[in-house]
């Protein structure tokens, strides 16, 4: 996945958030010090032009993540609310509150064709706050009861609070595709790069129960962080992994930085890994991609095991070739290719 180059929600329909919304705090030791601004949105489903991703409708019920991945693409976003990309993202979540009443009106519309609906595509939905309030569930079965496919992409095994929706889905005839991402397994790269999201290993048994069930579900590495998690020794238990659960398909994409993301992602490394700096000045500079012969490198740990496996008719993904143009590949949105564009895994 590109997740740098999704296009996501600008939503410039919120009310200003904090000027007479609801700020609610929680006394619980994940949520403390964030502050829960819950607004009313105009508007749920979110039209994607193009379907350059394989899909043309999104869902994003929350604005910022509480996760705190220090390469989150969708820290940008934030500051089409006046806040930043760093602490703000963090720390100050939008919560729409009227999203699941908004789903079920926009559905009920003559016009809605049934278009694969995908969830994930911005900030997790499936974040801490998720657990408290609960849109999840009635936004999926009023996709459910519409009729309307569905993809999720998160890091959180909160996602098998839902799985007997995700049955349903199944049991109906609909796609459904339940996409987990696990960047790494080593615990220092994962205390440092997502230093709030639930354990990767408890990520990828929620894939193997998914796929037992008959549930479509496969994991993306990403991303690949050159000297930081793209060691083949790093990537490699992963593939194992994925072997084992029987997930449906496998990919991976090198580290993109683009606008504040980067700057909030070199931050981090001088603070935290000041020995990488020079790499990365070297192989990001002034862009925001890394040259072609570079991403290789990176991603190297992820060619030469076999071609890929895919069962779902959906999967996501674009990686950059060069500068402007775009190349599909795998991931858990957009439709297979009849070939693979690349060499993938098993």
């Amino acid at each position: 996945m590109r997740w740098d180059e999704q296009r996501v929600e600008k939503d410039l329909r919120l009310p200003g958030v904090g000027d007479g919304t609801v700020v609610r705090t929680f006394d619980a030791p994940e949520a403390m010090g964030i502050n829960f601004h819950e607004v009313r949105a105009r508007s749920a489903l979110n039209h994607v032009p193009g379907e350059s991703f394989g899909f043309s409708w999104t869902i994003n019920p929350y604005r910022g993540c509480t996760h705190a991945c220090v390469f989150c693409f969708a820290r940008k976003t934030h500051t089409y609310l006046d806040m930043d990309a760093g602490r703000d993202f963090e720390r100050e979540i939008v919560v729409k509150v009227n999203v699941p009443e908004l789903v079920r009106a926009e559905l009920a519309r003559p016009s809605w064709k049934r278009d694969l609906v995908a969830l994930g595509t911005n900030t997790d939905p499936y974040q801490w706050c998720e657990g408290r309030y609960r849109m999840l569930p009635e936004i999926l079965e009023a996709l459910l009861a519409a009729e309307t496919p569905v993809s999720v992409l998160t890091k959180s095994p909160l996602v098998m609070r839902d799985i007997e929706i995700f049955e349903r889905f199944r049991d109906a005839g609909l796609r459904v595709s339940v996409n987990v991402s696990v960047p790494t397994l080593d615990e220092k790269a994962w205390r440092l790069t997502e230093p709030h999201t639930p354990s990767p290993s408890a990520r990828l048994d929620a894939v193997a129960e998914l796929r037992k069930r008959g549930i479509d579900s496969g994991i993306l590495i990403a991303p690949l962080m050159p000297g930081i998690n793209d060691s083949p020794e790093q990537v490699e238990p992963i593939v194992a992994r994925a072997r084992e659960a029987d997930a449906t398909f496998l990919g991976g994409v090198a580290l993109h930085l683009r606008g504040e993301v980067k700057d909030v992602y070199f931050g981090w490394l001088r603070e935290k890994r000041p020995d990488l700096v020079p790499e990365y000045q070297r192989l990001y500079g002034k862009r925001a991609y890394m040259r072609p012969e570079d991403r290789k490198k990176t991603t190297r740990a992820l060619r030469g095991w076999g071609q890929q496996r895919m069962r779902s008719n959906y999967i996501e993904g674009a990686q950059k070739t060069e500068v402007g143009t775009e190349k599909k590949t795998s991931g858990p949105f957009a439709r297979a290719p009849k070939e693979p564009a690349q060499s993938k895994l098993f």
